[in-house]
């Protein structure tokens, strides 16, 4: 019996192995030019990270080591990648010439979100608040929008609107993306989780259940460029929502 309930205890940290395995595969995905199959790949580790604290929760095998081992394998598939694709996306931006020599420097401040990631993960295993709620931007949220943004600026309105296109392959836009990323980050902004609570009732789950109706109409209307608008909506449900909904 021992045997066997440590190893039921080992597979939420299976997982969580997963995820950074996919992140790591996607670091070089990006540096091998191979953008839509890193994005995929960040797919991946969305799927294991969520699944790795659920089983934890139904195995009620929850640890210290496995909370910092999430913690570890999101700064490289939630910080490191979206910074490499936000690298990526800038060194490749054609308006990068026109600030001469010292700009092509710029794209290096992409790193910065790795930084701010690797703070905000810190933090926010010693933040007793962010138990059923978030406390600033998570930084898979963050990794999601900076990605699809990124890949529609690669690829232009073949993905998407030819407004959020021409955005989001603005050099400026971009290097707005980075001082905002950061910020969002660390903020003390109270966010709401997608963790159903008392199971999956309405009546405590509205606020989910209108977050993800209104997540497929985007996606249904705007394709990938609907990935970021979710992004943004998910900020001002938030916002709009307050401390009175996320921290009940």
């Amino acid at each position: 019996m021992k045997i066997k309930s440590s190893v039921l205890s080992q597979l939420p940290n299976s997982l969580t192995l997963l995820n950074l395995m996919s992140g790591s595969a996607a670091v070089i995905m990006v540096l091998s030019g191979q953008a839509l199959t890193a994005a995929f790949l960040v797919c991946l580790s969305l799927v294991f990270d969520f699944f790795d604290g659920f089983l934890a929760r139904l195995l009620h095998v929850k640890s210290l080591i496995g909370r910092e081992l999430d913690s570890l394998a999101d700064v490289i598939s939630f910080g490191l990648v979206p910074s490499l694709f936000l690298f990526d996306a800038m060194s490749k931006n054609s308006m990068l010439e026109a600030t001469g020599t010292a700009g092509q420097w710029l794209p290096y401040a992409a790193l910065l979100i790795a930084a701010f990631s690797a703070y905000r993960l810190a933090f926010f295993n010693l933040d007793e608040r962010q138990v059923e709620s978030f406390r600033g931007l998570p930084t898979p949220a963050n990794a999601i929008f900076i990605i699809s943004l990124s890949l529609i600026s690669a690829h232009g309105p073949l993905y998407s609107e030819s407004i959020i296109s021409s955005i989001a392959s603005s050099l400026w836009f971009q290097l707005l993306l980075i001082p905002l990323g950061c910020w969002m980050l660390v903020s003390d902004i109270p966010m709401f989780s997608l963790k159903f609570s008392g199971g999956f009732g309405f009546g405590k789950n509205r606020i989910r259940y209108l977050f993800l109706l209104l997540s497929l109409v985007l996606l249904l209307v705007f394709g990938i460029g609907g990935v970021p608008l979710i992004i943004v909506m998910y900020v001002a449900i938030s916002l709009i929502a307050g401390a009175k909904i996320v921290d009940k």
